[in-house]
């Protein structure tokens, strides 16, 4: 209870966490059923392929086929580095109460490796992984057939 009252406080405390203090309490309130692998983060199709081999040439014939997988792949890894748009990083109101909540855990890492929770965050990990190197695969072959950019990387790129 002190902690969803602690992370309430801090989230209306910081102007800069603009997300709602309920979801924030309520992805907090998971870390433990994520923990003990309860709650799985499922993997993406996209990314399960781009794991498979993030150097396939599949979809690499034309512009279109190019920008249509780019897109799939901003979708789930969010923009990219030179997108101008700002990404998901550095501390945010559920990265706080997520750490605060999973303080409170004894022994978590343990916990979280015998059940399996660590693993599955490695592999979830290692998809992301290969689909930043798939989306900057695919990215060279569009620089390198001329294709146009989408209007928001173009803007972003000036």
């Amino acid at each position: 209870m002190r902690t969803a009252i602690l992370v309430v406080a801090l989230c209306s405390a910081a102007p800069a966490f603009a997300q709602p203090a309920a979801k924030v309490a309520e992805d907090a309130a998971m870390t433990p059923v994520e923990d003990v692998n309860i709650k799985k983060k499922e993997i993406p199709p996209v990314l399960l392929s781009a794991a498979d081999d993030p150097y396939s040439n599949e979809a690499t014939r034309n512009c279109a086929q190019l920008t249509t997988a780019l897109a799939s792949l901003d979708a789930v890894l969010g923009p990219d580095f030179d997108s101008g748009t700002e990404g998901k990083h550095g501390l945010t109101p559920t990265s706080v109460a997520k750490s605060m909540v999973g303080s409170f855990i004894p022994f978590r890492g343990v916990i979280r490796e015998v059940s399996g929770a660590a693993g599955a965050q490695r592999r979830y990990d290692a998809a992301v992984d290969a689909g930043i190197a798939r989306r900057g695969y695919l990215r060279g072959i569009a620089r390198t057939k001329g294709c146009k950019r989408p209007a928001a990387e173009t803007v972003a790129a000036n």
